[in-house]
């Protein structure tokens, strides 16, 4: 059979999409922009008809009608990863919170550990060979398609082709949604003068030739805004946002001197605004790849010079980060950290780094603490922490002592809360603080 005719006869109605659900049913939705907008709305909407119904993802960016309160006989909602929709349901415990690296969400589809009954997604048109593109959003998605009993392509001409392992053939796909909706957006940060400080002092870190892993935010736009003069830079991340343009448009990101998959930038899902979608559609230096490969810190490792960047909530004195909650509120995920920072570490002359303000938004609580908050998860051990850096300085953990790290993590607090980390630390150590100064992005 042609595969448009299969395509023409798999076509359905938002309604008949959402009628495949079954209750009891585990729904998982694509991740972040790869999210089917219509297909969600319209489950909402037919809320009555279904109950215990599981919905699965990690980023979402939509509205989240199905988290709303008085939805949770209907859906309850699984999170891979704790976004903005999600973390009021989680604490008012209408929804649950599963922890999990971001590169073994694939391998739980695979083996059975999170069997998949419905998967939704979007994803662009087929081109003439009958092939859909993921688009921006590859990661967990390719096995999604493999794993699940059944698939639902929301069909969306807004969705960019990419190239990589990001192709689906209809024939794999058992109905089709027509869609024209705007893909979701990320808008740039606003960047402020302690974001700049930290970019400052990580850019310092960076040498020519090293192969970079970059999250979203204020403090990664911050850091890229330095790198101008840098020399045959590369990229191997999860994701990529609108901050990395300059650098890639420039050629300061060119992926020369990448020991795998030379001149590629390799990027499991893409986050921004429309020209980030714009640059990335049809642009064969764009290489998706599926999230256990992308974020394998065997497969990161295969390149040299690494070096990851990620932020976190706080870090106490001994050099444990927890980037995922505020004691016991989840308000994020694990995501690709580890990953990351486990292949930085094992990249012949790699580097992790965890870049963070030295306080809270409103400046009153310090985010280098005695303890982690009572309940807070450990996101990063002590002993893979490598460089942690703040406004006020680089502290270079890796192979130092407990008191050492507490020196130097004090060095670089804000200097409001030194006193009292101070105190702790002669509690601790039975010796009062010197003065060290903290290591000024000295490699």
């Amino acid at each position: 059979m042609e595969w448009t005719k299969y395509y023409q006869e798999h076509t359905l109605t938002p309604e008949q999409a959402v009628g495949l659900i079954h209750d009891g049913d585990r729904v998982v939705f694509g991740h972040a922009v790869g999210e089917p907008i219509i297909f969600q709305r319209t489950m909402a909407e037919m809320a009555e008809q279904f109950h215990d119904v599981e919905v699965a993802h990690m980023v979402y960016l939509g509205s989240g009608e199905y988290l709303q309160p008085g939805m949770e006989s209907h859906f309850r909602h699984n999170a891979l990863f704790v976004g903005g929709p999600a973390r009021k349901a989680i604490a008012e415990h209408r929804a649950d919170y599963t922890p999990v690296f971001f590169s073994d969400v694939p391998r739980m589809f695979r083996d059975g550990t999170l069997p998949i009954d419905v998967f939704a997604f979007t994803c662009s048109p087929p081109d003439e060979r009958g092939y859909v593109s993921l688009g921006l959003s590859c990661d967990y998605s390719l096995q999604a398609v493999k794993s699940a009993k059944t698939v639902i392509a929301e069909i969306n001409p807004n969705m960019p082709r990419t190239y990589g392992e990001s192709f689906i053939h209809v024939s794999e796909i058992d109905g089709f949604l027509c869609a024209w909706e705007p893909l979701p957006e990320s808008r740039p940060p606003v960047i402020g003068e302690e974001d700049r400080a930290i970019g400052r002092y990580v850019a310092d870190l960076i040498r020519d030739g090293d192969c970079l892993q970059l999250g979203i935010g204020a403090v990664p736009d911050a850091v890229c805004s330095f790198l101008g003069d840098k020399k045959d830079l590369g990229l191997h991340t999860e994701m990529i946002s609108d901050g990395v343009l300059p650098l890639l448009e420039s050629g300061v990101i060119n992926g020369k001197r990448k020991q795998r998959d030379v001149c590629k930038v390799c990027v499991t899902f893409l986050m921004g605004t429309k020209k980030l979608y714009k640059y990335v559609d049809n642009n064969p230096i764009i290489n998706m790849l599926p999230v256990d490969v992308c974020n394998n810190p065997a497969v990161i490792s295969e390149n040299d010079n690494v070096v990851s960047i990620n932020s976190c909530v706080e870090v106490d004195l001994q050099g444990q980060v927890c980037a995922e909650a505020i004691g016991l509120r989840q308000i994020s995920g694990i995501g690709g950290q580890m990953d990351f920072v486990r292949g930085a570490n094992l990249s012949k002359g790699g580097r992790s780094i965890i870049a963070l303000h030295s306080t809270t938004a409103d400046g009153k609580h310090s985010k280098i603490v005695a303890n982690l908050t009572e309940g807070a998860p450990v996101t990063t051990s002590r002993c893979d922490v490598n460089y942690i850096v703040t406004e006020y300085g680089v502290a270079q953990l890796r192979g130092k002592t407990l008191r050492e790290r507490a020196q130097q993590l004090i060095a670089i607090a804000h200097p409001k809360f030194r006193k009292e980390l101070a105190e702790e630390y002669e509690k601790r150590f039975g010796l009062k603080l010197e003065e060290p100064a903290s290591e000024k992005a000295a490699v």
